[in-house]
């Protein structure tokens, strides 16, 4: 984050600036896993490649997509350990009758269960048949099979995989799975700072807003039909909405104040922002079409990026400046029952976890002149205010969000002045690099 002085009347321009620009080790601490179901044994599963069933041209190119986004979706789901493709028997099973379950069950693939299936194009359309199979059971072995359809092209082919994937996360892992899921996110490639979108596994990146000018902080409301985002305009800081369904913004009320940082309640009927009509910012709630407005907050000092408990919309955190440097706070919805919940050093951009349960935030502990510290990903519980941190050393880490699952964080991370949007699971493990240049930075993950 931007450094600025711990002063109130430069606070409010730290996060303006912000916006434009002892726990555990590597091991995280039981109750981070438990929590977030990350803590039981993984699932030894194989995926073997498709099998080639036209001599359609196209045929090769989409069955390497296929193969490529399940192997991957798989592996990012935090519950499988997923046989290495050198591991694997030398075969391309593409139906029931050619698959021999005890050469997938034997060393060195070990495997629990078995994906496999057949892939052909004809006039335009890619068909799809996808199984999967318990090695172990040789009386009743199907588990899934499922047969899809789309167009012919490398994008709907690696829907159908994402389809597939989340059905097999969800039949095996009992847990719906994020593989169709999309991740919002604010871009400079284009010279100005607007809102893009890309996949969950960082593929498929598009622009959505041309604004030629800052768009920052987007919030994609529950039903994936709009974007909330803050942004630059002639009169100022003010929120903006971009439909989905139409593909252009749309109304919005413009208040004529500073206002930034919106955050949907899971329900969708409302939201929640930091404006600073009365002069100092405080924390607002309205509908989701801009009436009803409420004050929730009213002390001197900044308070800022609100967002909801989406479990039950009953509770808000957001960032105060009450103390002087930023500290992570929660009250409920109406602004009662105040209770911090950070102790010290530098606190910003929390993210409520889907199950209610956890506190996403980035955490400079030792902020100050000279300070070693650095800025870092943590994690709490809300009950106990027990907290770990989730990276090390690794840069200058900000704006988690959660995944719908509860097992999965994106966030940014600033290394050799370079910010690009990563992924981990909740305990801090399996981090990924999802974009690669352009100046990637506040991901949203969808609800759904």
């Amino acid at each position: 984050m931007t450094e600025c002085p711990p002063k109130t009347s430069a606070f409010y321009l730290f996060f303006l600036l912000a916006f434009l620009s002892a726990a555990a080790t590597v091991q995280a601490q039981d109750w981070v896993r438990t929590g977030t179901n990350l803590g039981v044994a993984k699932i030894r599963i194989a995926a073997a490649d498709l099998k080639p069933a036209s001599i359609d041209p196209l045929t090769g190119g989409l069955k390497s997509a296929f193969d490529q986004t399940l192997y991957n979706d798989l592996r990012y789901a935090g519950i499988f350990d997923v046989v290495s493709k050198s591991m694997i028997p030398n075969t391309t099973p593409g139906s029931p009758q050619e698959i021999d379950l005890a050469q997938w069950a034997a060393d060195p693939s070990d495997a629990a269960y078995v994906a496999f299936g057949q892939i052909s194009v004809s006039s335009g359309r890619v068909a799809v048949q996808g199984f999967l199979y318990d090695t172990h059971n040789t009386q009743n072995p199907q588990v899934l099979g499922k047969q899809y359809s789309d167009t012919a092209t490398v994008q709907a082919t690696r829907e159908i995989a994402h389809r597939f994937a989340d059905e097999i996360i969800q039949h095996l892992g009992g847990v719906p799975g994020i593989a169709e899921t999309k991740i919002y996110f604010v871009s400079q490639r284009t010279a100005s700072k607007e809102i893009w979108v890309m996949d969950y596994d960082g593929m498929n990146e598009r622009q959505l807003t041309h604004l030629h000018s800052i768009a920052l902080s987007p919030r994609v409301s529950p039903d994936n039909s709009r974007v909330a985002f803050s942004a630059m305009g002639r009169n100022g800081w003010s929120i903006r909405m971009f439909s989905l369904d139409l593909n252009r913004l749309v109304a919005f009320p413009a208040w004529g104040d500073t206002t930034l940082s919106p955050a949907w309640s899971s329900s969708g009927d409302k939201l929640a922002f930091s404006s600073a009509r009365t002069g100092d910012p405080e924390i607002y709630t309205c509908d989701a079409s801009g009436s009803g407005v409420r004050r929730l907050t009213a002390f001197r000092g900044p308070d800022v990026s609100p967002v909801w408990n989406p479990r039950s919309n009953a509770q808000i955190a957001w960032v105060s400046g009450r103390t002087n440097l930023p500290q992570i706070y929660i009250m409920d919805s109406d602004g009662a029952n105040v209770m911090r919940m950070t102790d010290g050093g530098y606190a910003s951009s929390p993210s409520w976890s889907p199950n209610g349960q956890f506190l996403a935030f980035a955490w400079n502990r030792s902020y100050g002149p000279g300070a070693p510290g650095g800025e870092d990903i943590y994690i709490m519980d809300i009950a106990s205010k027990r907290w770990t941190q989730l990276t090390h050393d690794s840069g200058a880490n900000d704006f988690p969000s959660w995944s719908p699952d509860s097992r999965h964080i994106v966030f940014q991370r600033e290394t050799g002045g370079h910010t690009e949007i990563w992924m981990m699971l909740a305990d801090g493990t399996d981090q990924q690099q999802l974009t690669h240049g352009g100046g990637n930075t506040m991901p949203n993950w969808s609800w759904k």
